[in-house]
């Protein structure tokens, strides 16, 4: 193959989640409804930890800012697939296609640290609560935050190294309505089995690990608590119900599609469904039904709006 026929492809055609025009007329008003809920929720979060004073602590700082990136996933792929299917048309330039993928490493990166972060605060404020402002003060908040950006920059930096200037001259057809490594990666010209087991491991070891140091940690915890008395344990476990059933949902599809030997297009699709439309959905309401602080914080911000109209 000469090099000359390497610049043929300049764009993918995604395939999208159905050819059948009346399936996309409802996965587009699906895919409206959820990316509405995705903002009102996760902004309704940011909104809520930033205007109540009784919720400026590290642990709503952390998951105001967990809710922000989870609306900036499902930004990344949700008002594209909007796009394509009102138009009929899903064009992507190879320099979006991979402008996307290093968003989503970026953002996914960044989550995974934000999780970590957040099972900190749960150890510092459940084991140590004599010391927790101590330790969890503005600055070790803000020093977590810009870590778990920089450590997903890194992570998205060194994926996209690999591939960013594979040659394309065969098929454009991507089997899904964005843009993934995994994919990405096999549609290249040349022999990439290298570069797609050294992508999926990193991926793969990365999402694992954090995993399970998450679930270990939050035992962990339990255990210490458990020592304690039987109320405590109780109100431990009710407070990090929410945060394990978050990773859970976070990472149960991440672990599938990078380290799953048997990967199937349906499956594959059904969890990009999952990823982006309904977990940015199902997080800010795991953390606001299940936590009484927040429900609290939206009833008094709820009066004071409505007093405020009434005085209008």
């Amino acid at each position: 193959m000469n090099e000359a026929n390497y610049s043929e492809v300049s764009e993918f055609i995604f395939l999208g989640l159905s050819t059948y025009r009346p399936t996309q007329y409802f996965l587009f008003a699906f895919a409206i409804i959820s990316y509405a809920a995705t903002f009102l929720g996760n902004f309704s979060v940011v909104f809520i930890v930033i205007f109540d004073p009784h919720l400026h602590s590290p642990m709503y700082f952390l998951l105001a800012n967990l809710s922000f990136v989870d609306f900036c996933f499902s930004t990344s792929t949700v008002p594209k697939l909007i796009s394509d299917l009102y138009s009929g048309h899903s064009i992507i330039s190879i320099q979006s296609c991979i402008f996307q993928m290093f968003v989503l490493h970026l953002l996914g990166g960044c989550e995974m640290v934000l999780l970590v972060a957040m099972a900190w605060d749960r150890y510092v404020a459940i084991c140590k609560p004599l010391y927790y402002l101590t330790i969890m003060n503005p600055r070790m908040c803000l020093l977590l935050l810009i870590g778990a950006w920089i450590i997903g920059l890194i992570h998205s930096v060194a994926q996209l190294a690999f591939v960013v200037h594979l040659p394309f001259c065969a098929s454009n057809e991507i089997d899904s309505f964005y843009c993934d490594l995994p994919r990405f990666i096999k549609m290249a010209c040349i022999n990439t089995y290298r570069m797609e087991f050294l992508v999926t491991a990193d991926s793969g070891f990365i999402s694992l690990s954090t995993f399970f140091l998450l679930i270990i940690s939050y035992i962990f915890i339990l255990f210490i608590v458990r020592k304690q008395s039987l109320g405590s344990l109780s109100k431990a476990f009710s407070t990090l119900s929410a945060h394990i059933s978050v990773v859970v949902l976070f990472f149960g599809p991440c672990i599938f599609v990078y380290i799953w030997p048997f990967p199937t297009v349906p499956v594959d699709k059904f969890l990009a469904i999952l990823d982006f439309m309904i977990i940015p959905i199902l997080n800010p309401a795991i953390y606001t039904l299940r936590n009484k602080d927040m429900k609290v914080a939206m009833k008094r911000l709820s009066v004071q709006l409505l007093s405020r109209k009434s005085i209008c």
